[in-house]
């Protein structure tokens, strides 16, 4: 009867070089392991989409436009006329541009009903107002819109660069700063009353040699002198909505200005450019100016 083998004879007797196969168990967690299941609801993607197409939904901006007609303050803040009512301007709401674009969605009705309610509250403790007095401008051409329709995009660009050639220098070269250029229009602060006129009239006078496809641009003009607030480069205040509303009243291409600017200017200044002033009164079926004081009076310039 032969004998087994131990394990050291065996261990000689296996072939040199070739080694014992290893095995590694399973662990219990490797064989407990659930599988991975798919996450159930909606995905970031979708949720962002939602909430998206509802942002921009027509009928939830109204609401929400609506709404801001019973808060305090300018319910027409982000209008590109009034930096307190487009943009515009709209000192800290080009900021909210910044994050929701200017165009039209909820965010955005959200965020200028805010700033509409902040800017109230400045107002109301007296702190809307900035250091120290500056007079604002404010032009638009007139009939612009009609004829650019007409003109093609072409046309309307070269208008629009002839335009800021004409009317932009005069600005810089008196001391002024334009703030912002609004489509056909720009927005421009001076440290005096005197300046901002001589800077009128010069522009008015270098835009009577601008002509496009047949088209003279007219422009109407509108300069106040008050202390709104600087934000960021831009100014925030009722005396910038006044400023804009001044300009309105300047119909077919006349250069206004309000109380405040007179009694700001030096006696001599119109008497050295040749003009003189005659109050604005509102024709019977005007509407009234909006967002302005109720005895506001505004002037006209005109040549001697």
């Amino acid at each position: 009867m032969s004998e087994r083998p131990s394990d050291g004879a065996a261990a000689e007797s296996e072939e040199p070089g070739i080694e014992p196969e290893v095995v590694i168990p399973l662990t219990p967690s490797d064989i407990d392991a659930e599988p991975v299941r798919p996450r159930r609801g909606r995905l970031p993607g979708q949720l962002s989409a939602l909430m998206s197409a509802a942002n921009q939904r027509g009928d939830l901006i109204g609401v929400i436009r609506k709404a801001r007609e019973n808060l305090p303050g300018d319910p027409a803040f982000g209008d590109p006329l009034s930096v307190s009512g487009p943009g515009s301007a709209r000192a800290v709401a080009r900021a909210a541009d910044k994050i929701v674009g200017d165009s039209p969605s909820a965010a955005r009705e959200l965020g200028l009903g805010a700033l509409q309610v902040w800017q109230a509250m400045l107002e109301r403790v007296g702190k809307g107002r900035g250091p120290q007095d500056i007079t604002i401008m404010f032009t638009d051409l007139v009939a612009f819109s009609s004829w650019s329709l007409a003109a093609g995009d072409e046309a309307t660009l070269e208008l629009l660069r002839r335009v800021a050639k004409a009317i932009e220098p005069p600005i810089v070269d008196r001391g002024g700063s334009v703030v912002k250029r609004m489509g056909d229009g720009v927005m421009a602060v001076f440290p005096s009353a005197d300046r901002a006129v001589r800077a009128a009239v010069a522009a008015k006078e270098n835009l009577t040699a601008v002509a496009v496809d047949g088209y003279k641009p007219q422009m109407r003009m509108g300069l106040h002198t008050g202390s709104p607030r600087e934000i960021g480069g831009d100014w925030l205040g009722v005396d910038v909505t006044i400023a804009a509303r001044v300009m309105e009243a300047g119909g077919n291409g006349n250069t206004m200005m309000s109380a405040a600017t007179l009694d700001a200017l030096d006696p001599e200044t119109l008497e050295e450019l040749g003009f003189g002033v005659r109050p604005y009164r509102r024709s019977f079926f005007a509407a009234p100016l909006s967002g302005v004081p109720e005895d506001l009076r505004i002037f006209r310039l005109e040549a001697e």
